[in-house]
C-alpha cells in the first residue's frame, strides 16, 4: 500500500513535523533572531550581571515565548 510506505518514510522526522506545525517560525526568522541576540550581546560587555542581559532580549522581543 503506497500510503503506508510513504507513511513509514515520514515516521523518523515526525517530531521535526510536529515542531514546524507548533512552532509556525522559518529558519530565516530564526537566524534573524539569533543575529539580535548576538548583537546585543556584543554590546552588553561588561555588564555586572546577566539578568540585566536576559531582561533587554525579554525587551527586544516582546509578544514571543
Amino acid at each position: 500500500d503506497p500510503l503506508k510506505r510513504f507513511a513509514n518514510k515520514l515516521a523518523p522526522y515526525w517530531r521535526g513535523i510536529l515542531a514546524r506545525v507548533r512552532w509556525p517560525l522559518h529558519t530565516g526568522q530564526l537566524e534573524g533572531i539569533n543575529n539580535r541576540i548576538k548583537v546585543m550581546k556584543r554590546m552588553a560587555y561588561g555588564y555586572r550581571d546577566s539578568e540585566f542581559f536576559f531582561l533587554k532580549i525579554k525587551a527586544a522581543f516582546h509578544g514571543n515565548p
